[in-house]
């Protein structure tokens, strides 16, 4: 393929030097044109395109050619749809020396739209020997004929034109969307399943968690010690007390301290049951906790040391009267 490119590009170049200085050469008729179909047909239709070249062979290797120029039409009724395109099809090695010599097939692709029978026109070419001799070759023509379908005019029955058939959905093609469904609901009550598993399980620890007296006496606990009452902890110290109280008459009276100011929480307590003495420790407790938490002040190892003690008395004294009050119940209940 290569070489047969090279013939092609090295006469297109050199053909007008070697014409003006060559010796005469003579018309040469010859045989091997060829019309072949590039669709596998029985016959020619209108649109097929067609193959119309030559076969060169047993060329001598450094003989050239020139393929004459071609328009779009190569006659009426039949047009070129690519021009000229030369391929090696053999390549025999000269023995001792002598030069190799070459099997080579050209030609142009054609095609017709009309119905007809067409004689093509005769296919030459010129070509230079390696001694300079330029030579015309002449190709024998081949007959085109083009057909079209056949029309049945005796049973030949004009139709309106037909909606999109629609074919039954049959089983099969239900079965990815059955087994897609299917997977989602199984995803679904794995989901709800869990979510049921585990909400009882969180139920049940629930229920099982410590009272809220308890809970904040284990937190109270953490805060013993003077350690605790360093001017650098004594914010943690304060803070850690009084959020612990805050959550247990959270738990205890249903009053939402841990959003209230000491002042609210104060407020709502004195519509509860607890001491008058118990309320007026809380409030001191709670003001000095502000002081130190917001106002940077440094309260002293007296008031320290009480903090604990006062905090510890609340929670013990509001859950015996707790206590006290379920007993109460319990009888009046019994009788």
């Amino acid at each position: 393929m290569r070489k047969a490119f090279q013939y092609l590009t090295l006469i297109s170049l050199t053909l007008l030097s070697f014409v003006a200085f060559a010796k005469k050469g003579e018309l040469v008729y010859q045989k091997g044109a060829f019309l072949k179909q590039l669709q596998e047909r029985d016959s020619v239709l209108i649109a097929d395109q067609l193959l119309y070249g030559v076969d060169l062979n047993n060329v001598e290797e450094g003989t050239m050619f020139a393929f004459p120029e071609l328009k779009d039409t190569l006659m009426d009724g039949v047009e070129i749809v690519s021009g000229w395109q030369l391929d090696t099809i053999k390549v025999v090695k000269g023995k001792k020396g002598a030069s190799n010599v070459l099997n080579l097939r050209g030609g142009i692709v054609i095609t017709s739209f009309e119905q007809g029978q067409y004689a093509l026109p005769h296919l030459s070419l010129q070509r230079v020997t390696k001694d300079g001799v330029v030579d015309t070759l002449v190709f024998d023509s081949q007959t085109l004929e083009v057909k079209t379908m056949p029309v049945d005019t005796a049973t030949f029955e004009m139709h309106d034109i037909k909606g999109q058939i629609r074919y039954p959905v049959t089983f099969k093609e239900v079965i990815p969307w059955i087994g897609t469904v299917l997977g989602i609901l199984g995803l679904i009550a794995s989901a709800i399943w869990l979510i049921l598993k585990y909400g009882k399980k969180r139920n049940a620890e629930s229920a099982k968690k410590d009272p809220a007296h308890i809970v904040a006496l284990r937190k109270l606990d953490m805060y013993r010690g003077n350690k605790m009452w360093a001017p650098e902890k004594q914010k943690a110290f304060y803070s850690g007390i009084t959020d612990t109280l805050r959550e247990y008459i959270d738990a205890r009276y249903d009053i939402g301290a841990m959003e209230m100011t000491t002042a609210e929480i104060m407020k709502d307590l004195k519509k509860t049951d607890v001491a008058e003495d118990l309320q007026s420790g809380l409030k001191e407790l709670f003001e000095r906790a502000d002081f130190v938490k917001f106002a940077k002040y440094t309260a002293s190892d007296e008031d320290n040391a009480a903090a604990l003690p006062l905090a510890v008395r609340f929670v013990t004294s509001t859950y015996q009267t707790e206590v006290e009050e379920d007993n109460e119940d319990a009888k009046k209940g019994g009788e």
